[in-house]
């Protein structure tokens, strides 16, 4: 079973070999909505915490990290706090938004063919962020 193809929480904790806690489970429901988009481990405890008023920030911390070893999250660095996205497809990229500071998914063309001229690194991983303005900033 492909795990992105159920969206019950329960079920994609089990489909990625994790046991099913209400603290998990809760966090994450927060990725549930669509326009919950790049959520940074104060909000996810915030949104979750209205739910779970026990839960520990340090166990919302160790509960992200653990879920983007497993692969169900992506972690984003170099935003102030890391954000973490559900999207985990690494064909995607992102734009940052330089008037409202949103983050979007993007998928630019040609991001596959490029390479580092320089000898001696081995590239495991590219991650492409474009800075801007979104269409609403650009139009204001």
């Amino acid at each position: 079973m492909n795990p992105e193809a159920t969206t019950n929480p329960a079920e994609r904790l089990r489909d990625y070999g994790l046991r099913v806690t209400a603290q998990r489970r809760a966090i994450l429901s927060a990725f549930g909505a669509p326009e919950a988009g790049h959520l940074s481990a104060d909000e996810i405890h915030a949104s979750v915490s209205a739910e779970l008023p026990e839960l520990a920030r340090a166990t919302v911390y160790n509960t992200l990290n653990e879920f983007v070893r497993a692969g169900l999250l992506r972690r984003i660095d170099g935003f102030g706090s890391a954000l973490f996205d559900r999207n985990v497809d690494l064909g995607h990229h992102h734009f940052h938004c330089l008037g409202c500071g949103g983050l979007f998914d993007v998928r630019p063309t040609g991001a596959a063919a490029v390479s580092l001229s320089d000898p001696g690194f081995e590239v495991e991983r590219t991650e492409i962020v474009f800075r801007g303005r979104c269409s609403e900033c650009a139009t204001a």
